[in-house]
C-alpha cells in the first residue's frame, strides 16, 4: 500500500467537483453549491491511494477522507467521472457537517456537485437526536432529500432484537433543507412496534428548527369541576420577532380558547395572555381573563413598564388554575433613573377577588408621581436631596367616609453627611423637612383641606469591626445606634395609606417607620442594633441583624403586629445563610419575648442537580387594626427529587396552622429518556376564602422529544454496551 497522499483541491482540476460537493448540508440555512465560492476554504483529500485513470476518471480508494469548511466525508472508494459528471461512492459512506449532523449510506451514485443522485441504505442523524433510516434516498435540486420506506425515531436502540419505545414508519419522507421541515406520507406511529395511530400526511420540524407553525404537545387534564379535557396548542410565528399560540381546551363542561401573544421590539418586549370560556359552571355567561405585560426603553433614558390584569369574575382564575391570585393589581409606569435624579409617573388599578371585600370600598384607582434630585454642595459637604410627590386614590363608592377620595402633595428636603472618627467610628448626621397638603372628598369626619409642615434630625453612630482570617475568611461586626427627633404635632390627617407597617432591617434607622406620608413619627426615638456578616473560605455566607427601638411617645397608629405599639419595641431579629451547594436560608421575626412572636417569616431553598426544596413559614397574629380577626399561620412546602436517571418526583403542600386544615396538596411524577417525556400530576385544592369549592386536578402530558419544537434530551441518551 502506498503512503497516504494529501492533495489540495485547487491543485487538482479534476477534483474541483468533489470539493464543491463536500459541504453536503443538513441544515436549512445552507444549500449545496456546484462550485466553491471565494469564502470557502480549499478542500483536502486524504486516501491510501489517489490516481487518474484514462485521463478523465479520478479515483481515491482506501480510507478516503475529504474535508472542507468543517464538513467531513469518509468512504472506502470514490470515483469521479469528469466526462459523465457522476460520482460513485462505495461505502460505508459517512458525511458529518460542521454542526454535527450525520448522513450515512451503504453506497451512493450522485451527479456532479451532489445536487442530484441516489443513496442506498441511507441513514440520517440530525442534531444527535432524530434518526431516519431508509432503503433508498434521492437528492434533488441540492435542497431536498427524498427517502423511501423510512423508520424515524429519537430512541436509542441497542442490539438487533431491541425495538424503540416509539417510532414512525412512513412510505415516503422528504426533508427540505432550506425550510428545515420533514414531510411524511403514509405514516404510522408505533409504540413498542405496535401501530397506534395512522397519519396520512404529516409535517414535522427537524431538530435544528426552533420556531415553526404547527401543533405543539397536547396535554390532558381531569378536574372534579371541569371533567376530562384536552388542550391542543397551535403555534403561529409572525416573522422573527412575534408569535401567537392558540390553545383550544375542550371538556364536557367547558369550551375554552386560550391565547398567548409575544413580540420582541428593539427596545423592549410585550406578552399578552388571555382566554374566553363558555361553560356550565355559570348561567350562560361568557367568562375570561386578559393579562398584558411589557417593558420598553424610551428616549432620554426613560422606561415604560405596564402590567395589566382583567378577569370576568372572582372564581374564574381559580376554576381554571391560571393564576393563584386574590387581588389583581394593574399598573402603567413611566420612569427615569439616573445617577443624581429619579422620576416616576404611575397609574394603578386594583380589583379584589376575595369574597369578603367590596371593590367599591377599596381605593381601586391610584395615581402616584414623584421626582427626587440630589446635589453635592462643596461648601457644606454631604448630600442634599430635594423631592416632591403627587398622590391620589379614588373609590367608586359614593358613600360618606367609606367612599372617601384623597389627593396629596408632598415636598421633602434632606441633607446628610458622614464623618470617620478616631478608631474607625462612623458619625452620620441627617436633617429632613417635610410639607404635606391633603384634599379629602366624601368624608364628613375630616376637613376638606389639611396642610402640615414637619422637621426632623437624626445622629447616627456606626463602628464597623472587620477581621480577615488566615484561611481567607472575612467577618464584619457592626454595632449601630441612632438618636432621632421629629417636631410638630399630629393634625387631622386620615390614615388611608399607612394601614400596614413593616418593621425590618431597612427602616431600623429611619426617622419614620410608616410606609407613607399620611403618618409620621413624632418626638424622640432611640434605635440600636448589631449587624454580623461572615464569608467563609469554603464559600458559605451568613449574616444576622438584631435591633430595637425606644420611643418617648407611643404612636397609637402602630398596630399590635407592627412590633412598635409600646415605648420599647419588639426585638427585630433577621438572619440568613447561603453556600455554594445551592442552600439558602432566611428568617425574620418580631419578638416581645423568647416565646412571644408577633410576626415571623422563614424560607429555605435548596437546589442542585438531583434535589430541589422550597419551604416557608408565615405567622401574623390577630390584629383588628389590620382587619385581621384571627391569627394567620401557614406552612408551605414544595420540591422535587430525581430518584433515578429517568425518574423525577415532585410535591407541594400548604397547611393552615391557624385553622388546622390543609389548603393545597399536590404530587407529580416525570419520566424522561432520550426520546420521550411523560408528566403526570394531581393537585387537590381545599375550600378557602378565595376558593369557595374544593377541587381535584389531574394532568397528563406526553411529549416525543427530538424534534425542533421539543426540548433537547441528549443528556438522557443511553450508552449501549
Amino acid at each position: 500500500m502506498t503512503p497516504k497522499t494529501r492533495l489540495l483541491a485547487t491543485a487538482l482540476a479534476l477534483s474541483l467537483p468533489l470539493a464543491a460537493a463536500l459541504p453536503l448540508p443538513l441544515r436549512a440555512q445552507s444549500t449545496a453549491q456546484t462550485a466553491p465560492t471565494e469564502a470557502e476554504s480549499p478542500a483536502i483529500l486524504v486516501a491510501d491511494e489517489v490516481y487518474v485513470e484514462d485521463g478523465n476518471r479520478l479515483i481515491a480508494q482506501g480510507n478516503v477522507e475529504a474535508l472542507q469548511d468543517g464538513t467531513r466525508l469518509t468512504a472506502r472508494r470514490i470515483v469521479f467521472d469528469q466526462e459523465a459528471g457522476t460520482l460513485d461512492i462505495e461505502g460505508p459512506v459517512r458525511i458529518t457537517d460542521s454542526s454535527g449532523d450525520l448522513l450515512l449510506a451503504d453506497s451512493a451514485q450522485l451527479e456532479e456537485g451532489l445536487r442530484n443522485g441516489i443513496l442506498l441504505g441511507a441513514r440520517m442523524v440530525m442534531d444527535e437526536q432524530l434518526q431516519l433510516a431508509a432503503v433508498e434516498a434521492r437528492r434533488a435540486e441540492g435542497r431536498f432529500t427524498q427517502l423511501s420506506r423510512v423508520a424515524i425515531s429519537s430512541c436509542q436502540v441497542c442490539g438487533p432484537d431491541e425495538v424503540p419505545l416509539w417510532s414512525i414508519r412512513a412510505k415516503r419522507v422528504v426533508h427540505d433543507q432550506e425550510s428545515r421541515q420533514i414531510y411524511l406520507e403514509g405514516a404510522q406511529l408505533l409504540v413498542l412496534d405496535v401501530p397506534l395511530l395512522w397519519l396520512p400526511n404529516v409535517r414535522l420540524p427537524d431538530p435544528t428548527l426552533k420556531r415553526t407553525r404547527g401543533f405543539l404537545v397536547p396535554s390532558y387534564r381531569t378536574t372534579s369541576r371541569l371533567g376530562f379535557g384536552v388542550k391542543v396548542p397551535y403555534f403561529i410565528p409572525i416573522g422573527d420577532h412575534q408569535d401567537v399560540t392558540l390553545t383550544p381546551y375542550v371538556s364536557s363542561v367547558t369550551k375554552t380558547l386560550e391565547a398567548r401573544y409575544r413580540r420582541a421590539f428593539r427596545t423592549g418586549d410585550l406578552k399578552v395572555n388571555g382566554a374566553l370560556t363558555r361553560d356550565t359552571l355559570t348561567s350562560d355567561e361568557t367568562r375570561g381573563y386578559l393579562f398584558a405585560k411589557g417593558n420598553f426603553g424610551l428616549r432620554n433614558e426613560f422606561a415604560l413598564d405596564f402590567d395589566l390584569k382583567m378577569v370576568s369574575d372572582e372564581a374564574y382564575l381559580n376554576d381554571y388554575d391560571y393564576e393563584d391570585l386574590d387581588r389583581l393589581d394593574s399598573k402603567i409606569e413611566l420612569s427615569r433613573a439616573r445617577s443624581n435624579d429619579l422620576l416616576r409617573l404611575g397609574l394603578w388599578h386594583y380589583q379584589s377577588l376575595r369574597a369578603s371585600e367590596k371593590d367599591a370600598l377599596l381605593p381601586s384607582w391610584i395615581v402616584d408621581s414623584s421626582y427626587e434630585k440630589r446635589f453635592f454642595p462643596s461648601r457644606i459637604g454631604g448630600e442634599l436631596r430635594l423631592g416632591t410627590e403627587v398622590h391620589g386614590h379614588y373609590r367608586t363608592s359614593s358613600d360618606d367616609i367609606e367612599g372617601r377620595d384623597v389627593a396629596r402633595l408632598t415636598a421633602e428636603a434632606s441633607w446628610r453627611r458622614r464623618w470617620t472618627l478616631d478608631g474607625g467610628i462612623r458619625l452620620g448626621l441627617t436633617t429632613e423637612l417635610w410639607f404635606d397638603r391633603y384634599a379629602y372628598r366624601q368624608d364628613s369626619s375630616s376637613e376638606s383641606d389639611v396642610s402640615r409642615a414637619m422637621a426632623g434630625t437624626a445622629v447616627e453612630l456606626r463602628w464597623p469591626l472587620v477581621r480577615h482570617g488566615a484561611d481567607g475568611s472575612h467577618t464584619l461586626l457592626e454595632p449601630v445606634m441612632q438618636y432621632g427627633l421629629v417636631g410638630g404635632t399630629r393634625v387631622n390627617i386620615v390614615a388611608d395609606e399607612s394601614t400596614r407597617v413593616e418593621f425590618d432591617e431597612a427602616n431600623l434607622l429611619a426617622l419614620s417607620r410608616f410606609p407613607a406620608a399620611d403618618r409620621r413619627e413624632h418626638g424622640q426615638t432611640l434605635a440600636a442594633g448589631l449587624r454580623w456578616l461572615h464569608e467563609g473560605s469554603e464559600g458559605w455566607r451568613a449574616g444576622m441583624t438584631l435591633g430595637r427601638v425606644w420611643q418617648d411617645e407611643v404612636d397609637e397608629d402602630f398596630s399590635r403586629s407592627s412590633g412598635l405599639d409600646s415605648r420599647m419595641s419588639d426585638w427585630l431579629v433577621a438572619a440568613g445563610f447561603s453556600n455554594d451547594t445551592g442552600l439558602t436560608i432566611s428568617a425574620r421575626g418580631l419578638m416581645a419575648g423568647l416565646s412571644d412572636l408577633s410576626k415571623a417569616e422563614a424560607r429555605v431553598g435548596w437546589y442542585n442537580a438531583r434535589f430541589g426544596l422550597d419551604a416557608s413559614y408565615l405567622l401574623l397574629v390577630e390584629d383588628p387594626q389590620e382587619e385581621r380577626d384571627e391569627t394567620q399561620s401557614e406552612w408551605t412546602l414544595g420540591g422535587s427529587y430525581r430518584f433515578a436517571t429517568n425518574w423525577t418526583s415532585s410535591a407541594e403542600w400548604r397547611y393552615d396552622l391557624a385553622d388546622q386544615r390543609l389548603d393545597r396538596t399536590g404530587l407529580g411524577l416525570q419520566y424522561r429518556n432520550e426520546c420521550v417525556q411523560v408528566d403526570f400530576s394531581v393537585t387537590r385544592k381545599y375550600a378557602s376564602s378565595t376558593n369557595l369549592e374544593p377541587s381535584t386536578d389531574y394532568g397528563l402530558t406526553v411529549a416525543l422529544t427530538g424534534f425542533g419544537t421539543a426540548d433537547s434530551a441528549k443528556e438522557y441518551r443511553r450508552q449501549c454496551k
